[in-house]
């Protein structure tokens, strides 16, 4: 059994809230559905064609129940001390670490606002570095101070400059950290049927790199977003523990939904809800009618104008769960989104279900090599 889903902009049985970083986007219902698993074809055709693969129940979660419940430790420390190294100094981080893996700085990084800290590590072999500059950065994933999600992010060099793509080596060994300090990775990349799935998919062996663990706390997630980087095909999502709400189609399937609710003449009160100033609606309603300019607008930095209607319009949601882009997620079930490139990755966005926190991972997927 898995879920379909309902979504209300109104209170209803069994319904659950979807609410964000202060913003309250609706409800939800599940309903339970028999659904026949997808065979690797009809998943690598999925990737092909930039869909959002739904894979629920794939990961045995209970047999990892002691790993997770160690990585829900660190991060209630993390959370009651605004900081990752004492934790990581101790058991069972000590033994995990050795003998590869030695800590030689940390940071807590003041240049940026939703940072926690940064540790970096070597990596060694018979005395010799092989890996250098690796890191782990613990951030915030908002400024909102009643929003507790977190993240433990593994890459290395300098962070937003470097190619890391460029740099397999060091790719396998930020992985490799990321396994010992959270072992429950295992769940993932070592899932021998997810393995043929995807090799399949992205036409050869999978490597998981610049790996994020999360942890998305109630009225936390992730907006709407993409996650496209060189080198990297998508990304795959694991829920561990907790549940999540997401959002999530190609690139052109959300300009379409936009335009469609941006020039819907029932929508306009919803619009100038969201956008009171007039120069603004105006503004929106000129990118609606420009499909090349709408797009280029979704790729900037600030673009505020469909942010409003993309992360605070209920309306919005329900059109797009109507559409069948909305999916939940429980411990055990996965999402791969592939992203190709700008013009037709897959965008998401997640809300937290429930009222406690939950883990999970989203690695990023590239063939071996």
């Amino acid at each position: 059994m898995s879920h379909t889903l309902h979504h209300h902009l109104q209170p209803a049985e069994d319904a659950m809230p979807l609410r964000r970083r202060g913003f309250d986007l609706g409800y939800v219902v599940p309903h339970d559905v028999r659904t026949v698993p997808m065979t690797d074809a009809q998943v690598a055709r999925a990737w092909q064609q930039d869909r959002a693969v739904w894979l629920p129940g794939m990961l045995d979660v209970q047999r990892m129940q002691a790993e997770i419940a160690q990585a829900h430790r660190l991060m209630a420390q993390v959370l009651a001390h605004g900081e990752v190294t004492p934790m990581i100094d101790q058991s069972p981080y000590t033994a995990a670490l050795q003998p590869e893996f030695s800590l030689v700085a940390a940071s807590f990084e003041e240049h940026d606002e939703q940072a926690i800290e940064k540790l970096y590590f070597d990596a060694m072999q018979g005395g010799d570095c092989v890996a250098e500059d690796l890191w782990c950065k613990a951030s915030w994933l908002s400024f909102l101070e009643d929003d507790a999600s977190l993240r433990f992010r593994f890459s290395f060099g300098m962070e937003a400059l470097e190619d890391v793509a460029a740099d397999p080596v060091r790719q396998r060994w930020a992985g490799t950290l990321c396994d010992r300090l959270f072992p429950e990775s295992a769940l993932l990349t070592e899932h021998a049927v997810l393995r043929t799935m995807l090799a399949q998919a992205i036409g050869g062996e999978p490597m998981f790199v610049e790996r994020i663990v999360y942890f998305n706390a109630p009225n936390g997630g992730a907006q709407m977003h993409h996650d496209v980087e060189r080198g990297h095909d998508g990304v795959v999502f694991a829920q561990l523990s907790g549940r999540t709400f997401w959002l999530a189609l190609a690139k052109p399937l959300l300009i379409d939904e936009l335009i469609a609710f941006i020039t819907d003449p029932a929508q306009q009160p919803e619009l100038s809800r969201l956008l009171p100033a007039a120069e603004d609606r105006a503004a929106l309603m000129a990118l609606a009618a420009d499909r090349a300019a709408l797009a280029d607008y979704m790729d900037a930095f600030d673009h505020e104008l469909v942010e409003a209607v993309m992360d605070r319009s209920a309306a919005f949601v329900q059109q797009l769960v109507n559409h069948g882009y909305g999916y939940l997620l429980h411990a055990g079930d996965l999402l791969l989104m592939p992203q190709r490139n700008l013009e037709q990755c897959v965008w998401h966005s997640v809300i937290t279900l429930g009222d406690e926190p939950g883990e999970a991972l989203s690695f990023a997927v590239r063939p071996a090599g």
